[in-house]
């Protein structure tokens, strides 16, 4: 049993993406190295294609993603129009395929408009010295400030997960990987929190802290303080866990 649901600017090819889905593993050119999922690039027309094969999801979770929740390819659909109804960057979302069968949820495909980017977040991370490092760290806290006062709240704001495009003045963002999200009023703690996984370096928490309290209005030592305490958390969570991962191998 499959289930689709495709962009009402796209159901005149709507064959060729049925077609698409039930070749994947066939066909196409894979983009990144693949690991929990697989996203391939098609050629379609004058467009290219981003497919993202979710993981097969094990038994327990196959029966809850078969009919008591919303698969990642759906929500990462529907959010995606949600996004653009808001205004906010994102990839053009084309449609959703679902396979499942009498125990659940096979698997799950999410189709977007490929987006060239010269860059995402990562690469701030990787070369401190990147050209205009401050600037595009400075517009990214804003449009980060923007999701926030519009209630977006991204559960998976971290370093690959914007793409950025440099314009002639000024740079766009753009979100994927939108497959957890809430969409809410967003109190101070929840804004802070949402900076955790960006970086470990303190100069960057402090750049950050500065552009919002410009924009907010927020004194600059309560958000410093708040992101670092917050960002040290996640740091050290995430830390142990690499360790603890290490044991279990090594045993």
């Amino acid at each position: 049993m499959t289930k689709q649901i495709i962009h009402n600017n796209f159901k005149e090819v709507k064959e060729h993406l049925i077609d698409i889905i039930g070749n994947f593993y066939d066909s196409g050119t894979v983009l990144g190295e693949p690991s929990r999922n697989t996203i391939k690039l098609f050629e379609l027309n004058d467009i290219t294609l981003n497919v993202k094969s979710f993981k097969k999801p094990h038994c327990f979770n196959q029966l809850i993603y078969g009919f008591f929740r919303k698969s990642k390819a759906r929500r990462s659909y529907e959010y995606a129009n949600i996004l653009i109804d808001k205004k906010i960057g994102t990839p053009r979302p084309i449609g959703f395929f679902e396979n499942k069968n009498i125990f659940g949820l096979l698997d799950s495909y999410y189709i977007s408009e490929h987006l060239e980017c010269e860059l995402t977040y990562r690469e701030l991370l990787v070369n401190l010295d990147y050209e205009n490092h401050e600037e595009i760290l400075r517009a990214f806290t804003r449009f980060t400030y923007e999701l926030h006062e519009k209630g977006i709240y991204f559960l998976d704001h971290s370093p690959g997960n914007t793409l950025i495009k440099k314009n002639r003045n000024d740079y766009s963002f753009f979100l994927v990987d939108l497959n957890r999200m809430k969409f809410q009023k967003m109190e101070f703690n929840e804004r802070m929190q949402n900076f955790e996984r960006l970086t470990p370096y303190k100069s960057m928490v402090e750049v950050m802290s500065d552009e919002y309290a410009k924009i907010s209005g927020i004194e600059y030592t309560k958000i410093f303080n708040s992101m670092w305490s917050k960002t040290e958390h996640f740091q050290e969570a995430f830390h142990r866990k690499q360790r603890l991962k290490k044991k279990l191998k090594f045993w």
